[in-house]
């Protein structure tokens, strides 16, 4: 069986010839017949370990898979019950994907923003390859093609041990994958001060041959009036100066438009949507919680986007850079901006890939 098959309603018919995996804390290998034997109070095979424990600054391996497959669904959930001072689980566990026995991960992410959950916040996403429900239900639909093996793993970089880490990994084991199919890459980037007339770059330096399908982008405003006049540009093999495809907005990019405006009362208020390729799943811009009177929590603004190249993926064939740029709009015109910007480039692409940028350490990839 060489031949791909994506799961949809057309396709669930086939009969496939695959075999159905998953690994959880109940069935740590993904073993056949191997699930549910732990004990519990309740006896053998009675819910004996649903979950894991993190503990602090150790990394878990979560998932070594042997062989040619597909994960088809990853589902995540993590418990908050860590101080307020130290409230960042999301951003400060490290999630990293590794495909056929490689040293260096094709997907590096804090867990949060992996999942559209940007800042260390929970918030619900309803989108094709992201869902997000109450409360933390972290899914990705995202098909993740592996041809030797797979290993996943978390890195707790959170000062506290993190109890009830609760995951399983949904995959098919098959004979043999088609010669073009590409890995799933993920890479997450911050900027917590973008450089004044310097476009934010999302993902540079990749090559090889492939597509880019996603993006999820973070925007903490430290500049006052409209944010969102920034072209989202893409360079593909070999454009120097100017990029092969511009748009012609950050909102536009997010199928948005018009600074994401609905009438309120009378008054105009940017509004929160998700649909399945494109969403602005969340705006915050204060913090009702207060530490004690001398210590309040006020914030700048913060808005998290995602976008799925699901039916027009970017594709190239030597090499490919995203930016997106950092322009406002106000009374007096446009005006070069400087924000606290992260973001999440998903792509496929042959390997080997080239490597990523050093990984920022927890503290700096705190939303203040």
């Amino acid at each position: 069986m060489n031949e791909l098959f994506f799961n949809t309603p057309a396709t669930l018919p086939i009969i496939t010839g695959e075999s159905s995996r998953a690994i959880n804390a109940e069935n740590p290998k993904g073993e056949k017949g191997g699930g549910g034997r732990a004990s519990s109070i309740l006896g053998a095979g009675r819910k004996g370990r649903p979950c894991i424990t993190l503990k602090s600054g150790k990394t878990e391996v979560i998932a070594e898979i042997e062989g040619c497959g597909i994960i088809n669904h990853i589902w995540i959930t993590v418990t908050d019950k860590t101080s307020d001072a130290n409230r960042f689980v999301l951003r400060d566990i490290v999630l990293r994907m590794y495909w056929d026995g490689e040293n260096e991960p094709s997907v590096e992410c804090p867990l949060g923003d992996f999942f559209c959950l940007g800042f260390g916040e929970s918030y619900t996403v309803c989108s094709s390859l992201i869902s997000v429900n109450p409360l933390r239900g972290m899914n990705c639909y995202i098909p993740m093609p592996f041809k030797k093996g797979a290993v996943i793993t978390v890195e707790n970089q959170h000062p506290c041990d993190i109890d009830g880490f609760f995951f399983q990994i949904d995959y098919c084991l098959r004979d043999s994958l088609p010669d073009n199919t590409g890995y799933l890459h993920a890479q997450w980037r911050r900027e917590s001060l973008t450089e004044i007339k310097k476009d934010y770059t999302i993902v540079d330096g990749i090559v090889g041959e492939g597509q880019y399908i996603g993006t999820f982008l973070c925007l903490q405003t430290l500049s006052r009036y409209w944010w969102g006049e920034g072209e989202i540009k893409a360079y593909i093999d070999g454009d120097n100066d100017y990029p092969t495809i511009c748009g012609t907005g950050t909102e536009d990019y997010f199928g948005g438009a018009w600074s994401f405006a609905s009438h309120v009362n009378g008054e105009c208020v940017e509004t929160n949507f998700c649909s399945p390729y494109l969403g602005f799943p969340f705006y915050k811009d204060k913090d009702t919680a207060v530490s004690n009177p001398f210590h309040n929590r006020d914030l700048p603004p913060m808005r998290s986007f995602y976008r799925w190249h699901v039916a027009d993926p970017i594709r190239f064939r030597e090499n490919f850079k995203i930016t997106v740029q950092q322009i406002g709009i106000c009374h007096g015109g446009l005006f070069e901006r400087q924000d606290d910007v992260s973001s999440v480039g998903y792509w496929y692409q042959t390997e080997p890939h080239a490597p990523f940028p050093a990984f920022l350490l927890a503290d700096a990839r705190h939303p203040r």
